[in-house]
């Protein structure tokens, strides 16, 4: 295979659906596109019904197009990332990966463009976090959520406000950003560092204010991350987890049992904002993203300090700080509701705390005048005590 084969390929799958996200590659399957969170089959000329173990070792080699780094890390580790574009169409990230002794590769389509806030729908929250000097921004979520897109959006508004130094540490460069009010620069995984840990490292001497790391990916590059919030600069982070509580809870977990107080008492400092997201099937088609947001404030941080309880705990001091700018998923999605955006069914199925969600979508059907119980017809029974009298020996 050439890499003009490999373009055309390529360019057919991006023009066989609109809004395609992700390419994949599996043995057995034919070429797939995933659109609005839905796996769909490709029909290619020559048709492929499925793809054979040397089509896709084939389609990974010409990606890899001989890098020796990605080579080894595919041989090693059993995975390598990397970026391809193709010339006039769109930029990928690229994930290849062994399973059962064959290649499966997994391509998601980056933006050209990086979104505003605005454009993103993100919380007005948002606004308020790009005036943070210092400490600790995580956003979090499921692979494919969106993370990297909301930070993207996040230094954008930075870049378009302050005159500040940016550098990004990213696997690989999704967005690139121009030079407007910041000053950008992106250093990418294996081609301009070995590791996150590394990478933070030796940004802390290159004077940046911001740093934005793609990944908090184990307890080295978290007490970098830490030492560098504690050292007066803004750092932005992504974790796979799937809210605030769980956020907290996984880094401490990184840590031995006997650095757990020291570590609580570094994030209470440390921490100003954790968003996590998740993606809704949306009405109409498409998709709408829900979030949680936690700031800080004395009440977080003692539960950080001490560990949540049954009277407090990370969910019921966010429910309590919308005022604050915080709010639950569950909050937001019933707003998701109310605004038409997601069905009574959605809306059940992604809450966190099913009895709130439905408490919730009953008042906002309530007050829409609409009915928020299926039982019908129900009368007082009149002859009910009468008939209790007349059973009594």
């Amino acid at each position: 295979m050439q890499l003009n084969e490999l373009d055309y390929i390529l360019t057919s799958m991006l023009e066989s659906y609109e809004d395609v996200s992700d390419f994949n590659f599996t043995v057995g399957k034919p070429f797939q596109v995933e659109t609005s969170g839905e796996l769909m089959p490709v029909s290619l000329k020559p048709g492929v019904e499925s793809l054979t173990p040397f089509q896709t070792e084939m389609l990974a080699l010409n990606l890899i197009n001989g890098d020796r780094r990605l080579t080894k890390s595919l041989l090693e580790e059993g995975s390598c990332d990397m970026s391809y574009h193709l010339a006039g169409k769109a930029r990928f990230r690229v994930n290849i990966f062994s399973q059962k002794d064959c290649y499966s590769i997994v391509m998601r389509r980056l933006a050209t463009r990086v979104p505003t806030i605005e454009e993103l729908n993100l919380p007005p929250t948002f606004l308020k976090m790009t005036s943070e000097r210092n400490g600790i921004i995580l956003v979090t979520g499921a692979t494919g959520t969106g993370k990297t897109t909301s930070l993207a959006a996040f230094l954008d508004e930075i870049n378009e406000k302050f005159p500040v130094h940016v550098v990004t540490l990213e696997d690989p460069v999704e967005y690139l950003h121009t030079q407007k009010k910041a000053t950008f620069n992106q250093r990418e995984l294996g081609t301009d560092f070995s590791s996150f840990a590394w990478g933070l490292r030796a940004a802390l001497r290159q004077a940046p204010k911001v740093v934005m790391v793609g990944e908090m990916r184990d307890k080295e590059t978290v007490e970098i991350g830490l030492s560098a919030a504690e050292t007066g600069h803004l750092v932005l982070s992504s974790l796979h987890t799937v809210d605030a509580g769980q956020t907290i809870n996984r880094i401490i977990g990184m840590f031995e049992r006997e650095e757990e107080r020291q570590i609580r008492i570094r994030l209470a400092d440390a921490i100003r904002w954790i968003v996590c997201q998740r993606l809704l099937p949306k009405v109409g088609g498409g998709r709408v993203a829900a979030f949680e947001v936690m700031g800080s404030n004395l009440r977080i941080k003692d539960t950080i300090l001490n560990g949540e309880s049954e009277d407090r705990t990370f969910y019921e001091i966010i429910e309590e700080g919308r005022s604050l700018g915080m709010m639950t998923f569950d909050q937001c999605i019933a707003d998701l509701y109310k605004q038409g955006l997601i069905t009574q069914e959605t809306a059940m199925s992604y809450g966190s705390r099913k009895s709130i969600v439905g408490r919730s979508l009953d008042s906002i059907k309530s007050a829409r005048g609409e009915q928020t119980t299926r039982i019908k017809d129900l009368a007082i029974d009149r002859d009910y005590a009468r008939k209790m009298r007349d059973r009594t020996p």
